[in-house]
């Protein structure tokens, strides 16, 4: 009875969260429907006409705009893809220091811009690389630059600019899943690995990788089954560092549907992209678990 008792409760406290994700992830859903009618704001769907596939024949008409857009969404996920082993790199690291309160507190330190938000990420930002900020006083006093730059409106950095950001709004708040992953490796193998006289470098390639392999191999599929998503802080980091300077590059499809959606007030052209967004990512996601039972011999989900 106790066991059951003790089931119940968990499902209890289970629901509350459940109906959230009903909420905002189902419910919405519904809005789906404005894709196939030519609807106005303000007039009422019953009155609207039924234009069927017409808005995603637009989106294929709209191929230039289209491109542009997927380019710098592919671009940014990639290089986010790229940089995801760096994660990994600093759990391993972190784990092998031997003061356990240095530990704690690079990995507090590290782990604090996750919970900061994307506005006051861009503040930060402008204080220090707009053309009157922090980092070009210090180069024009020390005389390797003659003029101030500013890498926030310079279109051909924007990729690297936006990775570099992301990396270091991330880096310690992914570590900590590659740390719960080590704590689960059984530290029996190190012991036998120092008593066979295996160096630390040697412990770490040998059982500490093998060991977080398979954790990474399943983000990593989830990162790639997610790249038309550009991230988990993708529309809102486009949101902020977007300027008519860099609006080329650093347009992804995310802030796309809301422009074309919210600012021109196109919402049945905006919600066909992002239905057509939406299939496509779960091809995806269910591309990568068929890859990962064929590769690893079980699926993720």
């Amino acid at each position: 009875m106790k066991y059951k008792a003790s089931r119940i409760t968990l499902l209890l406290m289970v629901i509350p969260f459940i109906l959230l994700v009903f909420a905002f992830n189902y419910i919405p859903l519904f809005g789906w429907i404005y894709a196939f009618y030519d609807y106005k704001p303000g007039i009422p769907l019953s009155q609207t006409e039924f234009v069927g596939l017409k808005f995603f024949k637009w989106a294929i008409e709209e191929k230039e705009d289209l491109l542009r857009v997927l380019t710098n969404t592919l671009a940014l996920s990639f290089l986010s893809i790229l940089a995801s082993p760096l994660s990994v790199i600093f759990a391993i690291l972190l784990n092998e220091l031997r003061s356990k309160k240095f530990q704690k507190l690079v990995q507090t330190l590290t782990t604090l811009p996750n919970f900061i938000s994307w506005i006051i990420v861009y503040s930060l930002a402008f204080f220090m690389f707009s053309s009157g900020g922090l980092v070009n006083e210090v180069l024009m006093r020390l005389g390797w630059i003659d003029e101030p730059t500013t890498v926030m409106g310079n279109a051909a950095a924007t990729w690297w600019f936006q990775t570099a950001i992301t990396i270091w709004k991330s880096l310690g708040w992914g570590a900590i899943i590659y740390l719960a992953a080590i704590a689960g490796i059984d530290q029996e193998l190190y012991d036998a690995a120092k008593v066979d006289g295996a160096g630390r470098f040697q412990r770490i390639m040998a059982i500490t990788v093998p060991g977080i392999m398979p954790t990474f191999f399943v983000l990593l599929l989830l990162n790639v089954a997610s790249v038309l998503s550009n991230g988990a802080s993708g529309f809102e980091q486009n949101f902020v560092f977007y300027n008519s300077l860099v609006a080329d590059r650093i347009e992804a499809l995310d802030y796309y549907v809301y422009r074309v959606g919210i600012t021109t007030g196109e919402i049945s052209f905006g919600t066909a992209i992002g239905i057509a967004k939406s299939l496509i990512s779960i091809l995806l996601l269910f591309l990568m678990n068929a890859l990962s039972k064929k590769v690893r011999g079980h699926s993720v989900f």
